[in-house]
């Protein structure tokens, strides 16, 4: 079973110093294993590390990284196949993620899956996307 992990630059203009997370806590961006690409949960943490109070741009970064990561492996948005997103204070949030959402992800829609939690990583953080793309076809 051949496995790839997909490195984001450590000059990633999208990631910024973020990059560095993914070597302190010992995990991959996106990992590539039969025809699908697995994005690891992203966050809507600046380039510079610094956290937005609205979940609306936080909501934008975090779609912009897994739009990168795609990127990276020359895919886009619409290789997206399953979506889960975890929210914080989902009730209050949950307008505000779905027109950020709405702006980013075009038809054909993949799966999405909104989980509310009592929180993330950082605090302040309001909304983690992880994801699941799916490569074209061979034939």
């Amino acid at each position: 079973m051949p496995i790839h992990t997909v490195q984001v630059p450590d000059d990633s203009e999208i990631f910024g110093s973020t990059v560095k997370a993914f070597e302190s806590f010992g995990y991959s961006a996106a990992v590539r294993s039969h025809g699908h690409l697995f994005i690891a949960g992203t966050v809507g943490r600046r380039a510079d590390g610094s956290i937005p109070d609205k979940i609306e741009e936080q909501t934008e970064i975090a779609i912009r990284k897994i739009d990168e990561i795609l990127r990276l492996e020359g895919l886009d948005l619409s290789a997206l196949v399953d979506v889960t997103s975890y929210h914080v204070e989902i009730r209050e949030h949950l307008p505000g993620f779905a027109e950020a959402k709405a702006r980013l992800i075009n038809p054909p829609f993949p799966t999405w899956t909104i989980i509310g939690v009592d929180g993330l990583a950082s605090p302040g953080l309001l909304v983690e996307i992880r994801a699941v793309a799916a490569y074209p076809d061979a034939t």
